[in-house]
């Protein structure tokens, strides 16, 4: 039976009974917070690709942004911190010959990033300490195994340096990035199962199952190492165009459009992937939903390219499943958006999730910080759970023999239990291995410098707080004495 659920029906699999529609959740209130002017970044020409895909990529360190330019094709690495007005001549990774379609970050390197273009090229580059100071044109490496334009990469979630892209020869190739050569023409392995273009590629918390859409309707589940097809969903009434896996919820998420053209989106059992559990009818418009999803938090967020508003829920692993929250509006529509991984986020502010929103009309990157309202200014243990860390659980050629690891079980928690702030760039530098090549040496030393003066800030901010601690102490015991005496006064 349909079920209101937000602003929208819901339709889910089974009769349902009535329950009321207030729940205890400590999301209810989360809002989102677009940053002030100078805390964005102005004058981005800003790709006018029609691919759906969001040409923008986000770690601690730096902010990529796929760029429009004649002749070629570029991108442009910003140092997070710089905001404001960014110079129309700042210089560009300028290496491919078509223009890029795709840029990813290194889950494990914040100073590496993968790209990929028109030209039938993946490119690897290393990105300088201090961020592109002259334009880069020679990549780290460069994979040359499809034959036409390649729309999609993704990193593996746990495994150093294995690297997946698909193109519009259909194929889906997987790369060790761990072998010698500069110029790659062989990848590890070839997946040859979709029959027209693959729209979304989504892992799961191991890395051990891939999750897809593609033009034909299709949605698949692929063991990701062997390539083996698991199940596929041939949904008549849902046209899927972006997968997610739900963490370890053992669920897809899927959003696309039904077949009046509604936007929609459907929940899927994991393993059953015949009939989704529900679906619903979001609206009328026509711009791809873009589904993004916290495991932290088990909040989705969902925004629609050409909106300015975007709608968020909570997950559940009981029916109904998706509880809609609320809805941040803005007047300023979206063409993509990039992600910070939990690690850059400001924990101080309860900030749990950060967009940045790609706004084509403007040549602006706004930031947009999704925050928890909370009174007390102290570390809020219970919205910080255990989260993927910035180190692999394994080696490619671990990945490669069949070993799976959780990123978490490695990594760790982020969230440093004695100073309950993010760590910036959370390597143990007692367990690294010793560099071995100067550059290696040179990143190293920067790192190091970075987490000392991480540690003198965290120095400084507690001396800050036990001087204001001590001085509320003072504060009370004045006030206790003063009232102490006016009950003497008074006896």
């Amino acid at each position: 039976m349909p079920m209101r659920l937000g602003p929208v029906s819901v339709h889910v699999r089974c009769h349902m009974t009535w329950r009321p529609q207030y729940r205890s959740s400590k999301f209810r209130h989360v809002f989102g917070k677009a940053a002030t002017k100078e805390s964005c970044y102005d004058g981005v020409p800003i790709t006018r690709s029609v691919q759906d895909n969001n040409f923008c990529a986000v770690n601690p360190r730096f902010l990529a942004v796929i760029t429009e330019c004649a002749g070629g094709g570029a991108f442009l690495v910003l140092s997070i911190n710089h905001t404001g007005k960014v110079d129309p001549l700042h210089p560009r990774i300028s290496g491919h010959r078509g223009n890029v379609l795709d840029v990813k970050w290194n889950p494990f390197n914040d100073f590496c990033i993968a790209s990929c273009s028109e030209d039938t090229t993946v490119k690897v580059w290393e990105i300088p300490p201090h961020g592109v100071l002259k334009n880069l044109t020679s990549p780290w490496k460069e994979l040359q195994g499809h034959s036409r334009r390649v729309g999609l990469i993704e990193w593996h979630p746990t495994a150093n340096n294995i690297l997946f892209s698909t193109a519009y020869d259909f194929q889906v190739m997987i790369w060790n990035l761990d072998c010698p050569e500069q110029v790659m023409k062989n990848p590890v392995r070839t997946i040859s199962h979709h029959t027209d273009v693959v729209l979304s590629m989504s892992f799961n918390t191991d890395g051990s199952l891939l999750a897809t859409t593609c033009k034909d309707r299709k949605v698949r589940l692929i063991e990701s190492r062997s390539g083996n097809l698991l199940q596929e969903a041939n949904c008549k009434k849902h046209k899927a165009s972006k997968v997610l896996f739900l963490g370890n919820m053992k669920m897809l998420f899927t959003s696309g459009t039904s077949r009046w053209n509604d936007r929609q989106f459907a929940l899927w059992d994991q393993d059953d992937l015949s009939v989704p559990l529900l679906e619903e009818n979001l609206d009328g418009s026509s711009g791809v939903l873009f589904p993004f999803y916290d495991p932290d938090t088990h909040m989705l967020y969902l925004a629609g390219k050409g909106d300015g508003n975007m709608r968020y829920y909570e997950i559940s692993s009981e029916k109904p499943y998706i509880h809609y929250l609320t809805e941040y509006r803005s007047n300023l529509p979206q063409k993509g958006m990039g992600v910070m991984p939990k690690r850059g986020l400001d924990v101080s502010s309860c900030e749990v999730f950060r967009f940045y929103k790609l706004v084509t009309i403007k040549s602006l990157i706004e930031p947009l910080s999704m925050i928890v309202p909370r009174r007390s200014e102290s570390y809020q243990e219970d919205i910080y759970p255990m989260t993927a860390g910035n180190k692999p659980a394994l080696t490619a050629e671990e990945w490669l023999s069949g070993i799976d690891k959780d990123g978490k079980e490695d990594s760790g928690n982020t969230e440093d239990d004695r100073s309950r702030t993010p760590v910036s760039n959370g390597e143990d530098l007692a367990l690294c291995s010793p560099p071995r090549t100067e550059n290696e040496l040179r990143l190293k030393f920067h790192k190091q410098q970075e987490e000392i003066r991480r540690l003198r800030e965290l120095l400084n901010q507690r001396d800050v707080r036990v001087k204001q601690l001590e001085l509320e102490i003072k504060n009370i015991k004045n006030s206790q004495s003063h009232q102490t005496m006016q009950i003497n006064c008074i006896f």
